[in-house]
């Protein structure tokens, strides 16, 4: 499960937030502003992460997202699944230029089980460049650049097939 769902959040194929294939409630999980953690906080008892890989990898194993993050030798990975209620709702990839890591934002190489979300929305320094909504296999994801203290980080998210997100999707087919 956790090897296919990565393979996947690596092969999404990225639409503009206009695509035609966007409905509504497709765009309201998708282009979430505020923390993914919470929103799914509201859907379960417990939210948690099993992280599957951490550490340094080097801008070649980035591939075609280094052009997302500026140029350097070494970037942080973390990779987890997150879990509802113990069922896995979504697979996450951040990637953390070395110098992001520099002063109190170092800590994202100690989460460990602790989802990003709440470290990061926890930070008054906290923006968001961009939100680009994705496909792949009839899964939904997503790609944020986000900066702490003007620091860049890409993280992306792919929603695998027991999130909320379908859930909703399906109830407002239904109407």
């Amino acid at each position: 499960m956790s090897d296919n769902a990565l393979k996947l959040l690596r092969a999404i194929e990225w639409l503009p937030a206009s695509s035609p294939l966007l409905t509504a409630p497709l765009l309201d999980w998708l282009m979430e502003e505020d923390s993914m953690t919470k929103r799914f906080e509201r859907h379960c008892q417990k939210v948690t992460v099993e992280p599957l890989q951490e550490g340094f990898i080097s801008a070649e194993e980035v591939g075609a997202e280094a052009a997302l993050l500026p140029f350097e030798q070494r970037y942080w990975l973390r990779e987890i699944l997150l879990f509802g209620d113990g069922v896995p709702w979504l697979a996450g990839r951040t990637i953390v230029p070395e110098s992001t890591l520099i002063g109190p934002e170092a800590m994202l190489q100690d989460l460990g089980t602790r989802p990003l979300g709440r470290y990061l929305f926890a930070s008054s320094t906290l923006t968001r460049d961009f939100i680009e909504p994705g496909t792949i296999e009839s899964l939904w994801g997503r790609r944020s650049r986000l900066r702490l203290s003007g620091k860049p980080l890409l993280l992306t998210e792919l929603f695998l097939p027991a999130a909320p997100l379908y859930l909703s999707v399906t109830a407002e087919g239904t109407h």
